[in-house]
């Protein structure tokens, strides 16, 4: 077996570097010191930076500007934009771009997916449900009428970076029929299907409702309210919104050990420069344990993710779905990242918690990518209905 990254992937990831090299993880006021959203807009600038170093078109083919790579580079550069808590919504418009390149309609990719490789079109997605905690597909029913409008109606939390992308990828599950449930009421008849809507961020009858997240960056909660959109704006295939939620799962996985890795270096430093009785306290027992336990989460991390990354790269089969080695990767980032900055707290002393110093922010986003996309119990109890459904012989 070779577990070494494709020279193209290392490229990819070299490029990143150069990138983020100049990021400071503190370029915007502290989320401790100000009531609301730290910044009303993302990083603009760094954006720009990626578009001319080509990391916003990695997974789109050639014929649309695109490197034609696989999830593993972006997981790879999504794990160096984490190290400087790099504001842009790189995972959600990437994601969503390669998802309408595989499903959406050849004037729907004509219309996007150029445009989203150079920067000039921003893609998040909708991927939270109504509370953070049900299924997204689930919060949001689509009708389809006679002349192929689709109409949406339902709401969205925590959608990121909503107010200042330009095209929100919205799952809906698809009503076929209502039908009386014994009283005065009547239920919605569902098939099943899960449809994906582009919907334009100023539109008849989407609102945004202000939201902030742990990390200070601003969220949307959104409100849809008989939303119509055009069929070639609506993507109807099998598995799209599966494979959309898995590549989402496994790119903040990918942030999370990012994050973990910069937050123990930063650690690292501190104990072999602050001394106790005259000596680091690196050198103490105590403290190279804890820090021993870490790294020993954080290559747990690092192998369950790019084990999830490989099974949506190259489609191989496996006892269980993808979606089981992507649930087996979150549950180690949910419970790992949260250990590395809890322990990095506790080793910085009142140091940590100094607003001058960057590690309480790296602490408020590992909160928030511990808790996106569902915590750990979320998918150890996905898991354990995979494991129902396919049983291991």
């Amino acid at each position: 077996m070779d577990f070494t990254f494709t020279e193209e992937q290392q490229a990819a990831a070299e490029a990143a570097r150069a990138v983020f090299a100049g990021v400071a993880p503190d370029g915007v006021p502290s989320p401790s010191l100000v009531p609301g959203a730290v910044a009303d807009d993302f990083d603009r600038a760094l954006w720009a930076k990626l578009a001319d170093a080509d990391l916003l078109s990695l997974l789109l083919d050639p014929s649309y500007g695109g490197s034609g790579l696989d999830p593993i580079a972006l997981c790879l550069v999504l794990h160096e934009s984490a190290k400087v808590l790099a504001r842009v919504p790189l995972l959600e418009s990437s994601a969503a771009a390669v998802t309408v390149q595989a499903h959406g309609g050849e004037e729907l990719k004509a219309e996007l997916l150029a445009r989203v490789g150079r920067g000039e079109v921003v893609l998040t997605v909708a991927a939270h449900g109504r509370t953070g905690h049900d299924p997204a597909e689930l919060a949001v029913s689509a009708t389809r009428e006679d002349d192929g409008t689709w109409v949406l109606d339902g709401v969205q939390t925590a959608v990121p970076w909503a107010h200042n992308a330009d095209f929100v990828v919205v799952p809906g599950v698809v009503e076929s029929g209502v039908v009386a449930d014994g009283s005065a009421h009547a239920a919605a008849l569902t098939d099943g299907r899960v449809v994906l809507a582009i919907v334009p961020r100023v539109h008849d009858g989407l609102v945004l409702a202000e939201q902030v997240s742990t990390a200070g960056e601003r969220l949307a909660e959104l409100r849809l309210e008989s939303v119509r959109i055009a069929a070639r704006n609506v993507i109807d295939a099998e598995g799209a919104w599966e494979r959309l939620r898995e590549l989402l799962a496994a790119g903040t996985c990918a942030l999370a050990l990012g994050l973990g890795e910069g937050v123990l270096a930063m650690t690292s430093e501190y104990a072999g420069k602050r001394e106790q009785f005259g000596f680091p306290i690196a050198s103490f027992q105590a403290v190279a344990v804890q820090a021993a336990d870490r790294f020993i989460d954080l290559r747990a991390m690092e192998a369950t993710l790019w084990q999830a990354a490989w099974r949506i790269s190259s489609g191989a089969g496996g006892a269980l779905p993808a979606a089981g080695d992507v649930a087996v990767a979150k549950i180690w980032a949910s419970e790992g990242v949260r250990r590395v900055v809890q322990t990095a707290q506790h080793l910085h002393g009142g140091f940590g918690a100094d607003v001058d110093y960057p590690l309480h922010r790296y602490h408020a986003w590992a909160k928030h990518l511990e808790l996106s996309l569902g915590p750990a119990a979320a998918h150890e109890e996905a898991l354990g209905d995979l494991l129902a459904a396919h049983p291991l012989a």
